[in-house]
């Protein structure tokens, strides 16, 4: 394990990170949509709203603890298209826009955790790698915007006094550390910023050097390949995803079998693909399409020939309506109104992926990808998973790493002279 996740802590991720900014569960699906496409991995937390008694909310503020237990879910673009490729959805889909986020997102308490700023990084990669999808820091606190050597947790144990602790180990803290003064401390207990794990991912890149030898090695031989992905025929209903219900990571893999036996992936429906697209059209495209039509692609003249007439409203804006700008402008389903694109249409799905198909086309790596190569993928693309191919042919799916993944091999094992994690308290 190197030095670099026990002498830095969440503290050293905030910086420049703005205020958290509630998303309510009151709050119209339609505004979810919006702010989903400004967010970080295609998703948002949504809390419940704050119910204080009148002394604590006289002053303005609460505790960590009571955040914690409004936190609801976390509500992202997969979420979204299912819920709206309902048939009631489909049939009033100004309605479906007009309900709560409480009766879509899912609920999850655990998907987020409230920690101080002081929190050792390899104390927040195992909550990370136990399925904790955002860290809420506080801005409040001793913390100056630099390392500890010894932070208020130790081997995942509170210490009742940091600075004690640290003194008797003979490491002092630095001698710039001063207490903030009482009207700061007024000012910012109220005041956090959430951490998703693609902040923790960046912070890794710009420390590959204290990684070596990890980043150059291979995902196989790290163990990074997760193989128990969901999957999902071509020739089978697109639909049948909404049954799934994947979750880390947040997708599904678009498979066509072949007559040898091995499957070849041809695309995927997934949070990061849908993040930004026509919410609505493709809820109607997941409820009427194949598998392999809604990530292949789909041209208006083969609609025409083989699909229902049925016409798709455009963008919902921030007015609730087609466009944001008051009017409703219908439209027949094209893959180019979900952000998909084909260059030839096709009514069989064994296209070659070098055909450029925009966004559905499959991030993808081979099992001899180094983990640097992959970890850089990702963060380029924006995207929460690579699926991973045999090295003899880059169609045969072989499995898939998420930010999980990529925790757990980076923190698998100690380094010389480092102590591990799972070592003997202090």
């Amino acid at each position: 394990m190197a030095s670099v996740f026990l002498y830095h802590v969440v503290g050293d991720l905030t910086v420049g990170k703005p205020d958290l900014q509630e998303f309510y569960d009151t709050e119209t699906l339609a505004s979810a949509i919006l702010a989903i496409r400004d967010s970080s991995e295609a998703g948002i937390p949504v809390w419940k709203r704050r119910t204080l008694p009148l002394p604590i909310a006289a002053a303005g503020f609460e505790g960590p603890e009571s955040r914690q237990l409004r936190f609801l879910g976390i509500l992202d673009s997969l979420d979204v298209t299912s819920f709206l490729s309902r048939t009631e959805c489909l049939e009033d889909q100004e309605k479906a826009m007009k309900t709560p986020v409480s009766q879509v997102v899912f609920p999850d308490n655990s998907a987020l955790r409230v920690v101080d700023p002081g929190t050792r990084l390899i104390d927040a990669l195992e909550m990370m790698k136990q399925g904790v999808k955002r860290l809420l820091v506080p801005k409040s606190g001793m913390w100056r915007g630099f390392s500890k050597r010894f932070s208020i947790l130790y081997n995942g144990k509170w210490l009742k006094n940091a600075t004690d602790a640290s003194n008797s180990s003979g490491n002092n803290l630095p001698t710039n550390v001063s207490r903030p003064s009482s009207s700061s401390t007024a000012s910012n207990r109220d005041k956090f910023c959430c951490l998703s794990r693609e902040d923790v991912l960046r912070f890794l890149i710009g420390c590959l050097g204290a990684l070596a030898p990890l980043p150059l090695s291979s995902i196989s031989s790290l163990g990074a390949i997760n193989f128990n992905y969901h999957s999902l025929d071509a020739s089978s209903p697109a639909i049948e995803l909404s049954r799934m219900r994947p979750e880390d990571p947040r997708a599904v893999a678009v498979i066509e079998a072949s007559p040898d036996g091995p499957c070849k992936i041809i695309g995927e429906i997934s949070a990061s693909k849908l993040w930004k697209c026509d919410h609505l059209a493709a809820a109607w495209a997941l409820a009427n399409l194949l598998a392999g039509q809604f990530v292949m692609g789909v041209e208006d003249h083969m609609c025409s020939r083989t699909l229902p007439d049925v016409e798709i409203s455009s963008n919902v804006g921030s007015s609730g309506t087609a466009d944001g700008d008051g009017s409703n402008r219908p439209k027949k389903f094209s893959s180019r109104s979900i952000g998909f694109f084909n260059n030839q249409a096709s009514s069989t799905f064994g296209v070659s992926r070098s055909v450029y198909r925009g966004r559905s086309t499959p991030l993808t790596c081979r099992v001899t990808s180094s983990l640097a190569a992959v970890m850089t993928q990702m963060l380029s693309h924006r995207a929460t998973h690579v699926w991973v191919t045999e090295s003899e042919n880059e169609d045969v799916l072989v499995g898939v790493v998420g930010y999980a993944d990529i925790l757990s091999a980076v923190t698998k094992q100690p380094g010389p002279g480092i102590p591990s994690n799972r070592s003997t308290e202090a």
